[in-house]
């Protein structure tokens, strides 16, 4: 025996209307206001969060880099190398094939600047600022030249602050 069903009716002033399913345009535009107010809450959150995973990545790759340096000078004869490149090159190798590069600048390497003397290196990151460099000097101090969200390593002890 088939069942057979049939579509509801209502009855409206006399006219025969088929009962309608589905949300009315005043609902779907609250449903609208409310996902638009969520996300202006959620997106400025998850902005801090990647800006703090990309100063975090920074300073880990920037150790990293540190501790190529430091191997690179105690593998040949005291001195620090002249460009950062040289690091993917040496035994024993520990950056790697190719070095990582700033994560608030993609596709570009991190900043390296030697003291005149080349006892002090100062490796860096342009920082959250988008503009940050620095240099260091013959005792050792860093000085941010530029902007001052720098983030950096060197194997100097004093910092002095951005003019």
């Amino acid at each position: 025996m088939k069942k057979r069903f049939k579509k509801l009716i209502l009855k409206k002033g006399g006219e025969n209307m088929y009962r309608r399913k589905g949300f009315t345009l005043i609902e779907l535009l609250i449903a609208i206001a409310v996902i638009s107010i969520l996300i202006g809450i959620a997106l400025p959150r998850f902005k801090g969060m990647q800006q703090e995973g990309n100063i975090a990545k920074a300073k880990g790759e920037l150790r990293t880099i540190q501790t190529g340096l430091e191997s690179y000078y105690m593998h040949n004869s005291s001195a620090y190398p002249a460009a950062l490149s040289s690091l993917t090159s040496q035994t024993p190798n520990v950056v790697g094939s190719s070095l990582p590069t700033d994560p608030f600048n993609p596709g570009s390497d991190y900043g390296y600047d030697l003291s005149g003397d080349e006892s002090y290196y100062v490796v860096y990151s342009i920082g959250t600022g988008g503009n940050g460099s620095a240099t260091v000097n013959n005792s050792g101090v860093v000085t941010e030249t530029n902007g001052s969200s720098c983030i950096y390593v060197t194997n100097g002890s004093s910092i002095d602050s951005a003019p």
